[in-house]
């Protein structure tokens, strides 16, 4: 007979890798809430909250805001199946590992995919998507908002502008910077906008927020061929979340109850007050860092504030530090992709982390374990900068 296995008890962690974020506490016990049948009416009224709550977060007005069940990337892949048919051109933005996905989606979806590239480190040029869209139309330009992979924060307003001009749907990845920046869907011209629930909107993984125009609508309809994948076809998800609520699937409720409530306390908080605090506490986290004598990566002017991307001292394992920082201090950071990997390591502050008390918890436990391993690191040092750069922030313009 097999032996039953104990209680589940999973250790406390700080989760300052790049998600998942610790959830606010009033998300979890959104999750214990009693279960609804899926169109109870007090359920579909939660849906209907949550389209709501969406609309303010992306900064639109589009009716077609709701939520993909499953993670950031079924959200990215919705778009993607739905959108692009077998030799449409696909133009990617690409300057890191989630470029390097919508390349992939695109290409399985039988797209023609063409790139416009930068280093890892840096941002696109938007010139270069004008250049490349001007050389041959493309019917959709894909362009990762925050690479989380290198730390990056691409700007999206110029993009939008050219898009337009060249009559192409701008598609954005805004899995990370949702809720933590400004991601301003109608005035910078994004047709279809995904992101996910596990990063600044401070909510276990699971569900991935989207919203689209009319354009986007319109060649979803004007489609020669099915969509390939039935769990992902917007046309139908939108009828599922629409006062229709077609029989597509079933949603995740507890989810959607711990997204409703995500939603909700960002607009409690104010997205103003949001944005600066995600600045804070990163400019605090790099601050800190800096004065450790540690090297951030990438472009100074086009940083995330919510990842940091710092480089790893030389000699310096790069598992073997995070796994003693997990052990000791129960603190998760994480490490990189690709030709990255080994060589930085990138600290998310997120949400309900992104506060000075988790920066000083990094900060606190990278200076014991790099001492421990013979890195001069100055005593203190770290903190104290970090508490000096969040002070200072305190009367910083918020927006953004």
């Amino acid at each position: 007979m097999t032996r039953l296995v104990g209680d589940l008890n999973p250790p406390t962690r700080l989760l300052c890798g790049t998600g998942p974020t610790n959830p606010d506490p009033r998300v979890l016990r959104a999750l214990a809430a009693p279960l609804l049948g899926q169109f109870d009416p007090a359920f579909t009224a939660i849906m209907h909250e949550v389209a709501t709550l969406g609309r303010e977060v992306f900064q639109t007005s589009n009716p077609r805001t709701f939520a993909v069940s499953g993670t950031g990337r079924a959200g990215m892949e919705a778009a993607i199946a739905s959108l692009v048919e077998p030799g449409d051109r696909v133009l990617v933005a690409n300057c890191g590992r989630f470029g390097d996905l919508f390349v992939d989606l695109a290409g399985r979806y039988g797209g023609r995919v063409a790139q416009v590239t930068a280093e890892w480190g840096r941002v696109i040029d938007p010139g270069a998507i004008a250049d490349a869209l001007k050389r041959e139309p493309a019917k959709i330009v894909a362009v990762v908002h925050g690479e989380t992979s290198t730390g990056m924060l691409q700007p999206l307003d110029e993009i939008g502008r050219i898009c337009r001009a060249h009559h192409a749907l701008l598609v954005v990845d805004a899995v990370v910077t949702l809720g933590g920046v400004a991601v301003r869907v109608d005035d910078w011209g994004i047709d279809l906008c995904s992101a996910g629930t596990q990063k600044c909107l401070g909510c276990p993984s699971g569900m991935a927020p989207i919203t689209y125009n009319d354009r986007v609508e319109r060649a979803i309809a004007a489609r020669r061929t099915p969509v390939v994948s039935n769990y992902l076809d917007l046309s139908q998800l939108q009828r599922y979340w629409s006062p229709e609520r077609l029989n597509h699937h079933t949603l995740p409720t507890s989810m959607t109850y711990a997204l409703r409530e995500a939603l909700r306390l960002v607009a409690e908080e104010g997205p103003p007050a949001r944005f600066q605090r995600h600045r804070r506490a990163g400019a605090a986290l790099k601050a800190g860092l800096t004065a450790m004598g540690l090297a951030l990566f990438g472009d100074p002017e086009r940083r995330l504030p919510m990842i940091t991307a710092v480089h790893i001292p030389a000699g310096v394992d790069d598992e073997a530090v995070r796994a003693q920082l997990l052990e000791e201090f129960g603190v998760e950071i994480a490490t990189a992709f690709g030709p990255l990997r080994g060589r930085i390591w990138r600290i998310g502050l997120m949400g309900y982390n992104a506060e000075l008390r988790a920066a000083l918890a990094v900060l606190t436990g990278m200076e014991h374990v790099l001492r421990s391993r013979g890195v001069d690191v100055p005593l203190g040092a770290g903190v104290e900068a970090a508490r000096h750069a969040y002070h200072e922030g305190i009367d910083s313009p918020a927006g953004a």
